[in-house]
């Protein structure tokens, strides 16, 4: 009779039909309670501070202000809008939004560390086992599938590759919403077990849930693995947050698009987001034309920038930052002050807030609204000059406003007409 061939070949060939729903599909070493632990306490920072800088970027645009500031108008209840945002400390928005983007790349390895930790508890059978699993897998899929989200949108938008349909500043804010239910709901309901891991980790007798039943040989400790996303994180940090610095730092963001050289030599050579050329601004558009118009209780006025020079100039030194992360360090702007120009209008004593009109004719934010107590700072300025020499046609020439703590895109380029009055 032939020779059988040894059974002991069998487990083999049943392991390579194992689906991802089976334990044992799952055979790092690495994976552990400990490991997921620390991670989720990183992103239960780190994401919380992604939030609130992210209330506050959107507190910044005031959008209740004026129907033109507002990107996201049937919110509902969840527009709910605290405060009015200040003209100071005029680096606020530089530091809030730059915090938000440099935070948000820095977590990237984060969290992807962290999604592949509990992965074997994605595919895990039955699904639900009980009301209160139930539960932390509708969390887990609101925060799995919102985190990828804000996370995705957001590294779009600031690579200036954003691909998505519909608008950046609706999607990303509904985003949030959707991450926020699941991660609160998913921190209440792991953050104690979390702890509990960390301080005196998994009590003796109690399997841990996150391991292989069947690990493969180790190759790296847990230590090592999270040492290996913290020098991911840290990579990512040098080579993007230098976008918000001048010098050596900026040099090095070589992740971001406001990073690398600086955009030529003199006094206009800092950053921008649109040219001129992008809007399709002519010289014709700014040239001896042009005229600025002011509106109020006292009429209309027409300027010309020469008319606008002969004004008494005032200087304030401010920085550039924009939604996407980047900013200038702080440009000698000298131009008129707004409160001077409402004054001209018909508002003396107390300025309102004035509605400002661009010369270019499409895109968002041609026009936008600042509040009285941004036309009532000393330091805004419809300005005309920027380190000592006239604005080149990339930053706003003939005019542009200047508002401290104000995002870039408040402070409109290629001012064609100032309507001061209730908005």
């Amino acid at each position: 009779m032939p020779e059988r061939r040894p059974t002991r070949t069998l487990p083999g060939a049943l392991r390579s039909l194992r689906t991802p729903s089976d334990p044992g599909f799952w055979r790092s070493p690495v994976r552990g309670a400990r490991f997921t632990a620390v991670l989720g306490v990183v992103l239960l920072a780190g994401l919380t501070l992604l939030f609130v800088t992210g209330l506050l970027s959107y507190a910044a645009y005031n959008p209740d202000l004026n129907p033109v500031n507002d990107k996201t108008p049937d919110k509902g209840l969840l527009g709910f809008y605290l405060f009015s945002w200040p003209t100071g400390p005029h680096w606020l928005y530089r530091l809030t939004q730059g915090l938000h983007v440099t935070v948000g790349i820095v977590l990237v390895p984060v969290l992807l560390a962290k999604l592949w930790s509990v992965i074997p508890r994605l595919f895990a059978l039955p699904p639900v086992r009980s009301v209160g699993h139930a539960l932390e897998r509708l969390s887990l899929l609101l925060l799995i599938g919102g985190a990828l989200f804000q996370f995705i949108t957001g590294l779009l938008n600031i690579q200036l590759d954003y691909l998505f349909p519909g608008s950046f500043y609706t999607l990303h804010f509904y985003g949030a919403w959707v991450f926020l239910a699941g991660f609160v709901t998913h921190t209440a309901l792991k953050a104690p077990q979390a702890v509990r891991v960390l301080r005196k980790g998994i009590p003796r007798g109690e399997p841990d849930t996150l391991a292989a039943p069947d690990p493969l040989p180790a190759t790296l400790s847990r230590r090592g693995a999270l040492a290996m996303v913290g020098a991911g994180s840290l990579l990512l940090l040098i080579t993007s947050a230098g976008r918000s610095f001048d010098g050596p730092l900026r040099r090095i963001a070589l992740l971001t698009p406001r990073g690398g050289t600086d955009p030529g030599p003199g006094p206009n050579a800092f950053q921008v987001n649109k040219t001129a050329a992008a809007v399709r601004i002519t010289p014709a558009d700014t040239g001896e034309r042009w005229r600025l118009t002011v509106r109020g209780p006292a009429g209309e006025f027409r300027f010309s920038r020469a008319e606008l020079l002969a004004m008494e100039q005032h200087s304030a030194a401010l920085p550039i930052a924009c939604v996407e992360g980047w900013s200038t360090s702080d440009q000698s702007w000298r131009g008129v002050r707004l409160s001077d120009l409402a004054a001209l209008a018909g508002f003396p004593d107390r300025p309102p807030g004035v509605f400002v009109e661009s010369l270019q004719r499409g895109g968002s934010f041609r026009k936008a609204a600042l509040r009285d107590n941004q036309v009532r700072d000393g330091r805004s300025l419809l300005a005309l000059e920027v380190n000592g020499a006239p604005l080149s046609p990339d930053h706003g020439y003939p005019a542009r406003i200047i508002v401290p703590a104000a995002p870039g895109v408040l402070n409109t380029k290629w001012v064609e007409t100032l309507t001061f009055g209730e908005l």
